[in-house]
């Protein structure tokens, strides 16, 4: 699977949508990846996760770690695809972790277990980052950065080997410099219930 069949896909499945929106990083952008579009045609997501697991099973994860809600579904294929476990961390309260990533439910990692983090879409690498801290913490190794998706246009460097199935150059802007909202364009949230401000 390539680049052209992974756009593909993604745009059968409404992945890609053009606007006005709010991203998670707090930027705006014109285009979004509703992620979760590929994510609830299993058969998609098994074919992407399948070659992406082909390209970082060199990195030998034993364990493949997602931030909730995005890097759940993704976290558990990509663990099936390359014969790891999956475990997710959740959004917390700055007084329950200084990165606001948490593992609960039993989850956690080992001293020197050799994780794998994994996104849907990188756009200023945020959320993985946190997680890397987090896994860091508690005395195990982050041997990578998976995701389906890179929007940075290839600019962030987690300080490990970043792989992606799709890289675009999405450009995308601080509220304050944001040419949509300058002309007046309402503004989006695809994450929220309607996705709608």
């Amino acid at each position: 699977m390539n680049e052209r069949d992974v756009l593909q896909v993604f745009e059968d499945d409404g992945v890609i949508m053009r606007g006005h929106f709010l991203l998670t990083s707090g930027r705006h952008s014109s285009t979004f990846l509703q992620c979760s579009m590929v994510m609830q045609r299993p058969a998609h997501l098994e074919r992407i996760c399948s070659a992406l697991a082909a390209k970082v099973k060199g990195f030998s994860p034993q364990c493949v770690a997602g931030p909730a809600m995005g890097g759940v579904i993704l976290a558990y294929e990509m663990a099936r695809a390359l014969g790891a476990r999956a475990i997710y961390a959740e959004k917390v309260a700055s007084e329950e972790s200084a990165v606001g990533l948490a593992f609960r439910r039993g989850f956690q990692v080992s001293r020197g277990e050799k994780c794998l983090v994994v996104e849907d879409a990188v756009t200023t690498g945020g959320s993985a980052l946190k997680l890397m801290q987090l896994i860091r913490a508690a005395g195990a190794d982050v041997v990578g950065v998976a995701a389906l998706v890179d929007r940075s246009g290839g600019r962030v460097d987690f300080g490990v080997p970043f792989v992606s199935m799709l890289g675009l150059d999405i450009p995308s802007y601080e509220p304050d410099d944001c040419p949509l909202c300058r002309a007046g364009v309402p503004v989006g949230r695809p994450k929220s219930a309607a996705g709608t401000p």
